[in-house]
């Protein structure tokens, strides 16, 4: 499975963006990120079978990820943005019905999109 995360940019502080990553059907979806230098890291993911949603504690209540039915995509609206959001952001699939934040859960991954908020 091709995957496309898409919406990245550059933004600044207390900027908002909207990523999304094609993908429809019975899948679950992830999206993670990667600083320079640092691990992949969980942001947020959906289940398929009851869209229940999960997310890291640094993007929770700022970040929402939900599915555009009608685009047949996942989505990531990030809201209030911080310097320490700036990453490569990916987009990933799973076949389980899940919200795991473990990388090994995920089969399939798209080629990132970078966000960059500046001050």
């Amino acid at each position: 499975v091709q995957l496309q995360a898409s919406g990245g940019g550059s933004v600044q502080v207390g900027g908002s963006l909207r990523l999304s990553c094609a993908a429809s059907g019975r899948i679950s979806v992830g999206w993670f990120r990667q600083a320079p230098g640092k691990e992949r890291e969980f942001v947020a993911a959906i289940n398929w079978r009851d869209s229940n949603t999960n997310y890291s504690n640094s993007v929770r209540g700022r970040f929402t990820i939900s599915r555009d039915n009608a685009r047949n995509t996942v989505d990531l609206q990030m809201n209030s943005l911080k310097p320490e959001d700036t990453a490569v952001y990916y987009c990933a699939i799973s076949y389980s019905n899940t919200v795991s934040p473990r990388k090994d859960v995920y089969r399939s991954w798209g080629q990132g999109t970078l966000v960059t908020v500046s001050s």
